[in-house]
């Protein structure tokens, strides 16, 4: 029986952009299905009915949701190449806890920039930044926050990288400024097929945010 691998995403969430690097590293083809959550598919429910939301990875049927979940699965299960996750008990938790300070922390706070004014977006902006600096020192001056390979955490992060354009214009900020070994990283990210080729064009993530903001009343 052929091995069937579906994924249920939205192309500007880094959530499920980083569910495609993980993948595109792993060498795991899959079948790809844009979803509309302001008109959700019967799979989407049926496949993740507590949350409702993507990413959904369907292997063989079996769906699993959240997307460090789904990262760490496709390490478990497709385990030709390097592994994301390193061996060593203490280095995989502490890879895990900077890839879940990326969710609560950094794109937390990033989501506020672009959903607030004035000074609450002064705050975020400034919060974001310092978020963003104590990870930059998490990197320190390796390759990758895995070491000499790229790993869970790098990942993690870099499905994220595409979003930074449109947050340096609302925020009125330079990234290259505030975390230059972040930023150096993020270009050696971009070298990898995995991730060039999962990322979408910063300016079309722009326009997407422009619609939204004014959708939701934010303009």
């Amino acid at each position: 029986m052929a091995e069937s691998v579906v994924l249920l995403g939205l192309w500007v969430s880094p959530f499920v952009i980083r569910v495609r690097i993980a993948l595109a590293e792993k060498g795991v083809e899959f079948e790809y299905k844009e979803q509309d959550l302001s008109s959700k598919s019967t799979l989407l429910l049926q496949s993740n009915p507590i949350h409702k939301k993507v990413p959904v990875l369907i292997h063989n049927e079996r769906p699993i949701c959240e997307s460090l979940i789904i990262v760490q699965y496709i390490d478990e299960v497709w385990t030709d190449g390097s592994s994301l996750l390193p061996k060593d008990p203490y280095q995989r938790a502490n890879a895990r806890f900077w890839a879940d300070y990326i969710d609560k922390k950094i794109i937390d706070a990033s989501s506020r920039i672009w959903k607030s004014k004035g000074e609450a977006k002064e705050t975020a902006k400034k919060e974001f930044i310092e978020y963003l600096k104590l990870l930059e020192g998490e990197l320190g001056d390796k390759p990758y926050f895995g070491g000499d390979t790229f790993g869970f955490v790098d990942v993690a992060f870099s499905a994220f990288c595409c979003w930074f354009y449109s947050l340096e214009i609302e925020g009125n900020f330079k990234m290259k400024e505030e975390c230059p070994k972040l930023m150096d990283w993020v270009k050696r990210c971009m070298e990898r097929e995995s991730v060039s080729k999962a990322l979408p064009d910063q300016h079309k993530i722009y326009d997407f945010l422009g619609n939204l903001k004014k959708r939701l009343g934010l303009e």
